[in-house]
């Protein structure tokens, strides 16, 4: 790897050159099932890390409030593109960790790839952020990687390591595993659908 992926760099060169095989190019069949079973009344929804933003437009069309949050150029770039005028100000450049966002927590955060996008020393504080901004009963939701952590990203949780990192503020309300062809090859048998409530 040319940088190491906390390296903003890292992730420029990726988006530039097209060499995203993270990005299913569209919305995955978990979050679409998940959208017409709990449609949004304008609830906020945080999406971290969201990369070329394919599921920022099913959000707001399911009836949330959208902000999304990308500390690449080319990614948030992308992102404004595909999702238009009347969404690309809801596609912030900045640090997930440092962004001030707004006064008001957010009803749910969803994961994708944000998770194993970063070595796994940066696990706790995703956590901790998360947990920070959600507001207490709101929901943490998406999909996450199981697998190995060598050469990474995507960098995989062991079995027992979302507890460890999560249930210090959330409990785990639906954990399903992921069909094989709902999933990209990256990732296909070893990604697991969860939701979170934040107490």
């Amino acid at each position: 790897m040319d940088e190491p992926p906390t390296d903003r760099a890292f992730w420029d060169s990726r988006y530039l050159s097209g060499r995203t095989p993270w990005d299913q190019g569209g919305v995955p069949a978990a979050l679409a099932r998940y959208l017409a079973a709990h449609p949004g009344r304008g609830a906020r929804v945080l999406i971290p890390g969201c990369g070329a933003g394919r599921e920022i437009a099913a959000f707001a069309a399911g009836g949330y409030a959208v902000t999304a949050i990308d500390f690449s150029p080319p990614a948030v770039a992308q992102a404004r593109v595909r999702v238009g005028p009347a969404l690309a100000g809801h596609v912030l450049e900045g640090d997930f960790f440092a962004c001030s966002f707004d006064s008001t927590p957010f009803d749910l955060v969803y994961e994708r790839t944000f998770l194993c996008a970063l070595p796994s020393d940066r696990w706790p504080r995703i956590a901790e952020r998360t947990a920070a901004l959600l507001k207490p009963g709101g929901t943490l939701a998406g999909l996450y990687f199981f697998g190995d952590k060598d050469d990474g990203p995507p960098f995989g949780l062991a079995p027992d390591e979302a507890a460890r990192l999560f249930d210090p503020d959330f409990d785990l309300v639906v954990d399903e595993p992921v069909p094989p062809a709902e999933s990209l090859p990256l990732f296909a048998a070893r990604e697991r659908w969860q939701e979170r409530r934040r107490r």
